[in-house]
C-alpha cells in the first residue's frame, strides 16, 4: 500500500511538516513522487518511519538516528528486539513508580504502613536506568560490566538517608566548582575542595576508589559532550576546569591532545 504525506502523517500520528522535514534532511525520503509532485511512501518507508519514531521515543537526536538507519549493516529485526527490551525496562520502571505512589497514598490514608526503604526505591531505579541509557555504553566500555553492575547495585541498595546525602553532595560539588572557576586556579584551595567533594560523591556509588579511575572519569567528562554539558552548568568550561582540578588532586596530567 502507498501513502501520501497526509495519509502517512495521519497513520503515524505525526505532522506533515515533520515528514517533509525528514525528507529535507535525508532521514526519510519518499519512495517516489507522483506526476503532480506529491511525495509517495511505500511499505519500506513506513517501516523506516516506525524505526525513527522508536528511536525518537528513546530520546535519540535526529543526527544519531540518521546514522543508525542509514548504516548498511542496520539490522531491522535486531533493532526491534532492542526496542522491545528498552520498552519493557521502561514499563517496569513506570510500574515501580506507580506502585510507589499507590503505596504512599495507602500509607497517607492510614490503610498501610510504608517502610522507609520503599519510599525512594522508584526514584533510585529511575536514576540508574537514566544513567544506563545516557552513559552506560561509555562507562561499561571504560570500566567493564562488573564495575558498572556493582555501582548500580550500590545505588539501589542505598538507604533513604544516604540517598538524600548523595543528592545534596551532588549540588555541593556544582556549587563549589562554580566558585572555584571564578579563581581560575585548578590547583587552588577551592578547586581542590571541589575535587575532594567529587571523590566523596563518587564513593556513594563506586565499589572502590582509585586515583587512576578518578582521573580517567574526569577526562571522559571533557571528551564526551553529554558529560561536559552537565558540569558546564557550574559555568562555561566547568567540565574542563573540574578535570584539571582532579588531575592535580590525583597527581596526574591532563591529556590535552584528546580535547575536542
Amino acid at each position: 500500500m502507498e501513502y501520501t504525506v497526509q495519509k502517512l502523517a495521519k497513520l503515524a500520528g505525526v505532522s506533515t511538516r515533520t515528514l517533509r522535514y525528514y525528507d529535507e534532511i535525508g532521514l526519510l525520503e519518499p519512495a517516489r513522487k507522483s506526476s503532480s509532485g506529491y511525495r509517495i511512501y511505500g511499505r519500506e518507508e513506513v517501516d523506516k518511519l516506525q524505526q525513527i519514531l522508536f528511536y525518537r521515543e528513546l530520546g535519540l537526536d535526529l543526527d544519531s538516528i540518521k546514522r543508525i538507519v542509514a548504516d548498511p549493516a542496520f539490522d531491522g529485526p535486531g533493532a526491534l528486539r532492542m526496542h522491545r527490551e528498552k520498552l519493557l525496562a521502561k514499563r517496569a520502571q513506570l510500574d515501580l513508580l506507580i506502585n510507589n505512589v499507590e503505596s504512599t497514598i495507602s500509607a497517607a490514608e492510614g490503610k498501610s504502613i510504608m517502610a522507609d526503604s520503599e519510599k525512594f526505591k522508584g526514584f533510585k531505579q529511575k536514576l540508574v536506568e537514566d544513567n544506563e541509557q545516557q552513559y552506560g555504553e561509555e562507562v561499561r566500555g571504560k570500566y567493564g560490566d562488573d564495575i558498572a553492575d556493582k555501582s548500580n547495585a550500590k545505588m539501589l541498595n542505598m538507604s533513604e538517608e544516604k540517598y538524600a546525602e548523595f543528592q545534596l553532595l551532588e549540588q555541593e560539588v556544582l556549587k563549589v566548582l562554580a566558585k572555584a572557576q571564578e579563581t581560575g586556579d585548578p590547583a587552588g584551595e577551592l578547586a581542590q575542595k571541589a575535587a575532594d567533594l567529587h571523590k566523596q560523591w563518587l564513593a556513594f556509588t563506586w565499589p572502590s576508589y582509585s586515583k587512576e579511575a578518578h582521573a580517567g572519569l574526569a577526562q571522559m567528562y571533557v571528551d564526551d559532550d553529554r558529560f561536559a554539558a552537565y558540569y558546564d552548568k557550574a559555568g562555561k568550561g566547568g567540565a574542563q576546569f573540574l578535570r584539571d582540578a582532579i588531575f592535580v588532586y590525583t597527581g596526574s596530567e591532563p591529556d590535552h591532545s584528546v580535547e575536542k
